[in-house]
């Protein structure tokens, strides 16, 4: 299946993304915050990454950005994962770059979907 990469600040929600999507097979990268995301993102080169957008040392906005500016990461799939749910929020991610978004809390069943959905 594919590899993935979570870059979430709470420990958590990176075991909840974990074990839903390594239960559908695929091998799960984990980073704390947005600066170790892009890091692992460039070194190891996921088909996904889920990125949480509101995260000390760099937020998700922050890395979202960069990633999608860097040569060899622009064009892995980026989901953000944000507790934000407001009118408008969903036309800023895609603005900023995000292929998707999946406000918290996760619903474990919709999660499976939308990966497969933008691995297709």
């Amino acid at each position: 299946m594919a590899k993935i990469l979570i870059v979430d600040d709470n420990e958590d929600n990176r075991l909840l993304l974990h074990d839903i999507l390594a239960l559908h097979g695929h091998q799960i990268l984990e980073a704390e915050n947005g600066a170790d995301g892009i890091s692992l993102a460039g070194r190891e080169q996921p088909d996904l990454i889920l990125m949480d957008i509101q995260m000390p040392v760099m937020n998700g906005m922050e890395a979202g950005a960069l990633l999608k500016k860097g040569a060899a990461t622009r064009d892995i799939k980026l989901i953000a994962i944000t507790s934000f749910a407001m009118a408008g929020d969903r036309e800023r991610l895609l603005a900023a770059g995000f292929n998707d978004y999946i406000s918290k809390p996760i619903n474990t069943r919709e999660l499976p979907a939308l990966v497969k959905r933008h691995l297709a």
